[in-house]
């Protein structure tokens, strides 16, 4: 893989989390400025990082399995929990809306970079 692979593929897994905290507050009208964004997105952001760490995904960064699915797994459980802890809401609809959005886009461009990567094989 090449040297800038894992950071992309890190910096892919952040914007994730930030997109899904832009919809939701844009969806909610809670305002869009950095500090908003960002006082609503570090637990997904800490946990994503934590997802990272624990998967030591900079080793297969763009894998479906075992580190895409590591990274969404301990990036929803982890920013529930953090949530929780701080007393933020953590109620059903959120986790499962978290949860779907969360694996399409953090699992959807691994299976691009993998479809991508097949072509390119195929075709050398």
């Amino acid at each position: 893989m090449r040297s800038y692979a894992a950071p992309l593929a890190l910096v892919a897994d952040l914007v994730c989390v930030l997109v899904f905290v832009v919809i939701g507050r844009t969806d909610h009208g809670t305002g869009t400025a950095v500090g908003a964004v960002l006082s609503t997105a570090w637990p997904f952001l800490a946990a994503a990082l934590l997802g990272w760490a624990v998967s030591r995904a900079w080793r297969a960064p763009a894998a479906l399995w075992p580190t895409g699915v590591s990274v969404w797994v301990i990036t929803v459980v982890g920013g529930m929990l953090v949530r929780r802890i701080i007393g933020e809401g953590t109620p059903l609809s959120f986790v499962i809306v978290t949860s779907l959005f969360l694996a399409a886009v953090m699992l959807g461009w691994r299976a691009v970079a993998l479809l991508v990567t097949r072509g390119r094989q195929h075709a050398a």
